[in-house]
C-alpha cells in the first residue's frame, strides 16, 4: 500500500514542489522547467498526493504517463487541466516528473469561499473532468492566459491592500471564463468525433434495455454512461449540450420517456408494472418524472391515446 500525503495548503504545496515560500497564503504561481538536469518533483513512485487545493495546470512538455484517480493519461503538448480538492494523483514511474514544463496556479478554497466566485465555482465543470479531457491551447490562446495569470501574480506579489482580493478573484474568475469559451471551441472542433460519441451513447441506452440491465441496476446514470464512453459525466454532459442541446440525464429521460409511452399503450401489467420494467424502484417517482416530460400523468396518456 503506497504512502499517501495530503497536500493541504499552498505552503505545503510549495515545499513538495521545491519552490520558494508562498506570497500569499491562499493562492500561488509556480513556473517550471524540469527538463533541465538535477530538476525534478513529486517523482516518488512510493507515494499518492491528495490535492486538497484548487489547480490549474499547463503543460509544455510532459514525458511519461501520470496517474488521476482510476485511470492513466498520457499528457500532450499545450495542455490545460483544471483540479479540484480531493483528486489524487501518482506516478507509475514512466512520468519524469509531476510537471514537466510549464506553469501551475493553485488556489485554496478559502479564497473563494465567501465570493460569487465560490457560490458558482460548480458551474465550471471542467474542474470534473478527466485529466485525458484537457483544454488544448492554441498559442494564441496561451499567450492570453498567460497574460491574466500574470496579472494575478502581480496583484498578490505586491503590497496587499483592501482590493487585492477583490482584484485577484475578479482575474480568477477572468481566466476560469475564458477557459469556459476555449472548451466550447474545442467542443465544436471536434464536430466529427463528437457525433460519433452522440451515436454511441444512444446506442449505449438501447443495448442497456435490450440487455435488461434496467431490471439490476435501475435506469441508466450518467456516470455509468460515462464510464462505458470512457470519460467523465460532466465532460460527456457538456459534450451531449454542445452537440444536441440536451445534457447526458435530460437524454437519459428522453429516452425512457419515449419508451414509456409504448410501453404503457401495450403492457397488460399496468402503470406500475411499467414503472418497473423501465427500471424505476418506486412507480410514483416514475409518475412524477413522466408527468414533468410529457404534461400528464401517465394515467392521463393511456386515456388520451385510447380516445
Amino acid at each position: 500500500m503506497r504512502n499517501i500525503v495530503f497536500i493541504k495548503t499552498i505552503t505545503q504545496l510549495n515545499e513538495l514542489m521545491g519552490t520558494d515560500k508562498p506570497s500569499h497564503p491562499l493562492i500561488s504561481i509556480d513556473y517550471f522547467d524540469l527538463t533541465k538536469p538535477g530538476k525534478s518533483c513529486c517523482n516518488s513512485v512510493d507515494k499518492r498526493y491528495v490535492l486538497e487545493l484548487y489547480q490549474i495546470v499547463l503543460e509544455e512538455g510532459a514525458e511519461g504517463k501520470l496517474r488521476y484517480g482510476g485511470s492513466t493519461y498520457d499528457f500532450q503538448e499545450g495542455s490545460l487541466i483544471f483540479l479540484k480538492p480531493g483528486q489524487m494523483f501518482y506516478s507509475d514511474g514512466s512520468y519524469k516528473s509531476y510537471h514537466n514544463k510549464g506553469w501551475s496556479l493553485s488556489f485554496h478554497p478559502d479564497l473563494i469561499r465567501k465570493t460569487e466566485l465560490g457560490d458558482k465555482i460548480d458551474d465550471y465543470s471542467f474542474f470534473s473532468y478527466d485529466a485525458n479531457e484537457a483544454l488544448y491551447l492554441s498559442d494564441k490562446e496561451k499567450k492570453f492566459i498567460l497574460n491574466i495569470v500574470q496579472t494575478i501574480e502581480q496583484e498578490y506579489c505586491h503590497i496587499i491592500d483592501k482590493h487585492s482580493n477583490e482584484l485577484i478573484i475578479t482575474n480568477l474568475k477572468l481566466l476560469l471564463d475564458y477557459s469556459k469559451r476555449y472548451y466550447d471551441r474545442q467542443f465544436y472542433t471536434r464536430t466529427n468525433l463528437n457525433k460519433d460519441i452522440v451515436s454511441r451513447f444512444e446506442k449505449l441506452l438501447k443495448d442497456y434495455y435490450k440487455q435488461n440491465k434496467q431490471l439490476e441496476l435501475g435506469i441508466p446514470s450518467v456516470k455509468y454512461c460515462g464510464e462505458e464512453l470512457q470519460m467523465s459525466p460532466n465532460y460527456l454532459s457538456d459534450l451531449l449540450r454542445k452537440e444536441t442541446g440536451r445534457n447526458a440525464l435530460d437524454h437519459i429521460h428522453h429516452f425512457v420517456i419515449e419508451k414509456a409511452k409504448t410501453d404503457l399503450l401495450n403492457s397488460l401489467g399496468g402503470i406500475s408494472q411499467v414503472a418497473f420494467d423501465l427500471g424505476f424502484g418506486h412507480a410514483p417517482y416514475f409518475s412524477k418524472l413522466f408527468k414533468k416530460k410529457t404534461g400528464m400523468s401517465p394515467k392521463e396518456y393511456i386515456q388520451k391515446a385510447e380516445n
